[in-house]
């Protein structure tokens, strides 16, 4: 029998955590990845989520649904110029484009090397994940949908603070939720 190419103890973790969430999810022990569905709040809708544990590292991978068109030149090009422009400035984390299918995901990392991820870590780059796809899955459905150009669709999800965050519009979970979401997308470590 071919031995583990994982740490059993970083699933057990992960495993730990999805439990205690009550999220439905797969665990391919073979491979060591978990695979589950998030609903997270844009027009995405929800994201595919894998989570890859090897025997020195955790890498969380956020997929979207929906893709870029791979025979639509300038959509692909629009596309690859917005995720640029979000991953610009992010501390933790990057999406990434596949230029032969338009597949969009957005990768998290944590380094096991020599220690256990806490399940602060793993909930973390799980809600990373899914902040990042909430602060730019909009503009991502608008240049697959609607033909924005990638700065029109950066502009959207990047709005100045004041028109993200105003004390006479906003209650305070919904204060709460936009400073959450502005963290995110500066690269920060979001606690949901």
């Amino acid at each position: 029998m071919k031995k583990s190419t994982y740490s059993n103890e970083i699933a057990k973790i992960v495993e730990q955590f999805l439990k205690e969430k009550n999220w439905h999810f797969d665990f391919l022990e073979k491979a060591g990845l978990f695979k589950f569905d998030l609903k997270i709040s844009s027009k995405i809708r929800k994201i595919k989520y894998v989570i890859d544990v090897k025997n020195d590292e955790l890498v969380v991978y956020g997929i979207c649904p929906v893709h870029a068109d791979e025979k639509d030149e300038e959509m692909m090009a629009q596309m690859s110029e917005f995720l640029h422009r979000a991953n610009y400035g992010l501390k933790n984390g990057c999406f990434e484009f596949d230029c032969e299918d338009g597949e969009i995901g957005f990768r998290s990392y944590i380094d096991c090397d020599g220690r256990l991820p806490s399940a602060e870590n793993v909930k973390n780059s799980i809600y990373c994940t899914a902040a990042m796809f909430e602060q730019y899955g909009d503009g991502i459905t608008s240049i697959v949908f609607a033909d924005y150009s990638a700065q029109e669709a950066i502009a959207m999800c990047e709005k100045p603070l004041e028109e993200q965050i105003s004390d006479d519009e906003l209650d305070e979970a919904e204060l709460e939720e936009a400073f959450a979401r502005l963290v995110g997308g500066l690269g920060g470590v979001v606690k949901i």
